[in-house]
């Protein structure tokens, strides 16, 4: 009778080292705990069990990763990857003047209430490998500049927040966790283009600001968090963070609508320049000086009245943004500006 030979041989951690089996490079924009959710199914795990391998408890693991990424778990991801500790870390929402505008980490919320992340259907169809951006965290967006739709912050079949950390299977983090549904087949929500180009506008302002340090970078935040109040939208004794991606696209369309509207910016008698301005100019530096107009008339709510630093004067950090805009146009623009200069002279 033949026996089984026996052989001892080298132990898996031996042969393998340090990485783990799979890598997976993380995607533009990405954020840290879609990197993590990806990470955790090439290498056979389910994310809520992934969670346990980095020595961290239940519940909202892989945001709260987002927010706040120890030195310790970025360097020890570096090794059992290969990616480089600064990629890992630039995954994270490092900025911190943007914190206030990031959505509030909420395992089950309310159709009323915002939820932790918002997502683009379109987007998550076209990537190769589905992932979460970072930008989506942001409760001042509302719409993908991309596919120029909407954004959505549930899935749209049983209306559960987005929660891939709590998958407790092999399913890819744009399935739902609660009914199965596949976020990709999700339909285009549309956005009206006023709308989008002063969510756009916005997103450049903070860019800029945060690019050279400007201290008005909060005060421009905080007058962000107000605008539910300003146009009086469902839940408008709440800050922007606090609705719903379908109750924020609203608040952005009525507050273009309302700054667009001559009747109100005339309103404010302290801005009739700017008002001009914003008439003959057109364009996005023109929506731009026509939000500013409108805030500086409505921004004194009682709910929200607090002191502003000293030197800080929102209107004049739009009006010089909107003068960089027209100056780094295209030379096929400088005519039209041309003439919007010659009839502010006149």
């Amino acid at each position: 009778m033949t026996g089984f030979a026996i052989e001892i041989r080298e132990r898996y951690q031996d042969v393998a080292g340090d990485r783990w089996p799979a890598a997976v490079d993380p995607q533009p924009d990405e954020l840290l705990s879609s990197w993590l959710h990806r990470l955790a199914i090439a290498n056979g795990v389910a994310p809520r069990s992934f969670a346990g391998g980095l020595g961290l408890g239940g519940g909202m693991w892989s945001p709260r990763l987002d927010a706040r990424l120890p030195e310790d778990v970025a360097a020890w991801l570096g090794i059992r990857t290969g990616v480089a500790c600064e990629a890992i870390s630039a995954m994270a929402m490092t900025d911190g003047a943007l914190a206030p505008l990031w959505l509030p980490l909420r395992e089950t919320a309310r159709r009323s209430r915002s939820t932790w992340i918002q997502y683009c259907a379109v987007c998550l169809a076209d990537d190769s490998a589905p992932y979460f951006r970072r930008s989506w965290r942001l409760a001042s967006r509302i719409s993908c500049f991309t596919h120029r739709c909407g954004l959505r912050d549930r899935c749209p079949a049983c209306r559960a927040g987005i929660v891939p950390f709590a998958q407790t299977e092999l399913v890819p983090q744009y399935v739902c966790v609660r009914c199965g549904f596949d976020l990709r087949g999700a339909a285009k929500i549309s956005v009206g283009l006023a709308a989008r180009r002063l969510e756009r506008s916005i997103d450049d302002i903070c860019k800029a600001e945060i690019a050279k340090g400007s201290p008005t970078i909060h005060e421009w935040v905080a007058r962000l968090l107000r605008v539910p109040v300003v146009v009086g939208v469902v839940g408008a004794g709440r800050p922007l963070t606090s609705l719903p991606a379908s109750a924020r696209i609203r608040c952005f369309e009525q507050l273009a609508q309302r700054a667009d509207d001559e009747r109100v910016v005339a309103a404010d008698r302290a801005v009739p320049r700017r008002c001009r301005i914003a008439a003959t100019t057109g364009g996005r530096d023109g929506l731009i000086t026509r939000f500013a107009d409108f805030l500086d008339a409505h921004q004194r709510s009682p709910r929200f009245a607090r002191a502003q630093p000293p030197g800080v004067d929102l209107a004049a950090l739009l009006a010089a943004y909107g003068c960089a805009v027209r100056r780094g146009s295209r030379s096929t623009r400088r005519g039209a500006d041309d003439g919007a200069r010659k009839s502010l002279a006149t």
